[in-house]
């Protein structure tokens, strides 16, 4: 199929990819003009701009002037031109894709190498995040401080990364900011005024017993499908990026277990965690199985949808009830899966926590429980090799 005989929908496709569609000359109709088509990052669609041509007075001379205009812009519009953006703003439309390749060809030419691995790496989660997001940002204007507060956000809590990590991000977001700032892309660094996390002890806290309580009466009569929610992070310790990619068909009633693709977990291997009785019956209770399988599990609103719902609607959700509740910003949605793990080690044992929570050591798994690094009494007074009289 020939591309001019190609569907007017598929070609329109074709063009907001590139961003645009080449100048094209109407001389057959009263209006003798050309028009072409550009992105408008404003209205986020090809725009489409017209040049008449009746001014002047004979057919070939605007067959002429046709020819010379349409030459120059497609050489503007190949070159990255767009007559909706004036100087002062076009470059705040940069793809962010394109500042990235930019600023790792920057580092590679100007760090050192171990420089270069760690900066190309945070690129690499940066982008990560960016397509786990409902509307991923395309554009420079688009890296603002909102942003940058949700991507460190996700770096500690679906990462499972420790205060220093996310300070350590925090501080290469100010130093990308400041290469798109100088650059103008954008008029200010965003990461400037966001406060680093204290190192000394973890922030997160797990809840106590009480809580737990409160929060499961609470929310029983406020709003069941969160509970739904807090039950599978408590449970099954699946991180808030995984929750939103759960459909229906991976849950396994019969063998009581959730199925989490490689395509989406932190591990990037497929794997298998319990699904407690307790939230299947919830599940029953709220007809969650009514929907088709291959709709999300917590869609908008946390009920089944065929639409994916961000990641963020657990921590949104989660801030309100905590105001509700009276509670510190050291509890956070994350920190059912601290309580979790350290109700089931009590309960179960640490291994059969650190299977549960797909964790590669039980070192991990400690650092959920508190566990201070102390010493075996037992080390200081067993009988070793080099006990003295001894007859060797």
């Amino acid at each position: 199929m020939s591309k001019k005989n190609l569907p007017l929908r598929r070609r329109n496709s074709d063009s907001e990819i590139i961003g645009y569609r080449l100048p094209v000359f109407h001389g057959t109709g009263k209006k003798v003009y050309v028009d072409f088509y550009a992105y408008d990052p404003m209205r986020g669609e090809l725009r489409r701009k017209k040049i008449h041509l009746d001014h002047i007075s004979t057919k070939v001379a605007q067959r002429r002037h046709a020819h010379v205009l349409i030459s120059t812009l497609t050489e503007k519009l190949l070159s990255g031109w767009n007559p909706w953006c004036d100087a002062a703003t076009s470059r705040g439309f940069t793809p962010i894709e394109t500042i990235i390749e930019k600023y790792k060809e920057y580092i590679g030419r100007t760090g050192r190498k171990k420089t270069q691995q760690c900066y190309n790496s945070r690129c690499n989660i940066l982008e990560e995040y960016n397509s786990t997001r409902l509307q991923p940002i395309r554009y420079a204007y688009q890296y603002d401080k909102a942003f940058v507060i949700d991507f460190l956000d996700w770096v500690l809590l679906d990462r499972d990364s420790g205060a220093r990590t996310r300070n350590n991000y925090k501080g290469w977001c100010s130093a990308f900011g400041e290469f798109m700032v100088q650059r103008k892309y954008i008029d200010s660094n965003p990461a400037e005024g966001i406060p680093k996390l204290p190192e000394d002890s973890k922030f997160r806290q797990p809840l106590t017993e009480q809580m737990m309580r409160k929060l499961h009466r609470h929310l029983k009569q406020e709003d069941p499908h969160f509970l739904l929610a807090v039950m599978m992070e408590y449970f099954t310790f699946i991180r808030p990026t995984e929750l939103s990619n759960l459909r229906l068909r991976d849950i396994e009633i019969k063998e009581q277990r959730v199925f989490i693709s490689k395509e989406f977990s932190k591990n990037k291997r497929d794997g298998y965690v319990g699904l407690n009785e307790t939230i299947i019956r919830t599940m029953i209770d709220l007809d969650t199985f009514r929907s088709p399988g291959d709709w999300y599990l917590f869609g908008k609103g946390f009920v089944p949808n065929p639409e994916k719902a961000g990641p963020d609607q657990f921590n949104k959700r989660w801030v309100r009830m905590r105001k509700k509740l009276g509670w510190g910003k050291e509890y956070q949605f994350y920190s059912l899966k601290d309580t979790g793990i350290r109700d089931l080690a009590n309960s179960e044992g640490i291994v059969i926590a650190r299977d549960q929570a797909r964790h590669t050591d039980v070192s991990t798994t400690n650092r959920y429980l508190g566990v201070e690094k102390s010493v075996h009494a037992e080390t200081k007074s067993f009988k070793g090799a080099f006990e003295e009289n001894q007859n060797l």
